[in-house]
């Protein structure tokens, strides 16, 4: 085979290269981490992605088991010792004649004038921990510019990430801050306030949120009609543009399940447009209820 993918082990990116540049250093175009391409897989058949190295990674050194310090005995000689109980003794009788002039009682000692007029302030400085070092702020998240590993209409071939569902909308970043679902719909937005400026939208009808979670939802390019996808941008006359795709799309929707009024998932949805629209990655949906109507 002449080309193979093989995906970023820093951020997961997939790249393609050709088989003779296994074993040589490329450059991730997602990261700019420094990465070993892998060798290529032995079929043409590549079901898995293969992983590449970070270069400068190298394993944990281990403890050779037959390399042990032994530590030599040392000896004292018998007259080293004999000077030493001589010496300690003389020690002991110094003390014993002059303990009087050693150990001086605390109480002989007069107390000064300031301790007498009781005028002497004792202050003690209040133990303070030292502030502790502010951790790094996180990296910002970047939408990945769309190429044949994350823009692709086919299903069996799309790899979706664990990181926060990002991509393009009408040639635009797409980051989700806020995801919610209400009236039978699931809703990816930018931004958290105001009107949706950026946005993708799943509708499926009446359906309540008990029904979506724990399922999955695939729908390929040859389905003749689905679920009805909206995606929202913003002109260049700053007016809010948004498309419908009925069929012709391809999309995968995991639902995770219910847990304190929110359900998780995750999403691959890539649009037949000519600017090549995609989402992918993890979220986390808030579920609106609809208010009661007054009686």
């Amino acid at each position: 085979m002449s080309e193979f993918k093989y995906a970023c082990p820093v951020c997961g990116q997939h790249i393609k290269c050709e088989s003779s540049q296994a074993g040589t250093q490329m450059e991730c175009p997602t990261c700019f981490q420094k990465i070993a391409v892998p060798q290529a897989p032995a079929t043409d058949d590549q079901k898995f992605i293969i992983t590449g190295t970070k270069v400068g990674e190298r394993p944990a050194p281990t403890i050779q088991e037959d390399r042990v310090v032994v530590a030599m005995e040392k000896r004292i000689p018998v007259a080293a010792l004999v000077a030493l109980l001589v010496l300690a003794g003389a020690a002991g009788a110094a003390v014993y004649v002059f303990r009087g002039q050693i150990f001086k009682s605390s109480k002989s000692a007069a107390p000064t004038n300031e301790a007498a007029s009781g005028q002497v302030e004792i202050y003690t400085r209040p133990a303070t921990n030292p502030p502790r070092p502010k951790p790094p702020p996180p990296a910002p998240l970047v939408a990945p510019p769309a190429n044949d590993t994350n823009w692709m209409l086919n299903l069996e071939a799309a790899v979706i990430p664990d990181s926060t569902v990002a991509g393009r909308i009408h040639g635009n970043d797409f980051i989700c801050e806020r995801a919610y679902v209400e009236s039978g719909a699931l809703v990816l937005r930018a931004g958290t306030r105001g009107p949706a400026l950026f946005a993708i939208t799943i509708n499926f009808g009446a359906t309540q949120p008990e029904s979506l979670a724990g399922q999955s939802v695939n729908v390929t390019t040859n389905v003749p009609k689905a679920a009805i996808v909206t995606l929202r941008w913003t002109g260049d006359d700053a007016k809010t543009l948004k498309e419908n795709f009925t069929n012709g799309y391809a999309l995968r929707l995991d639902f995770n399940k219910l847990a304190s009024n929110h359900v998780s998932g995750r999403i691959y949805f890539c649009a037949p447009d000519d600017l090549k629209s995609y989402v992918a990655g993890a979220f986390n949906a808030n579920i609106r209820r609809p208010r009661p109507q007054p009686q």
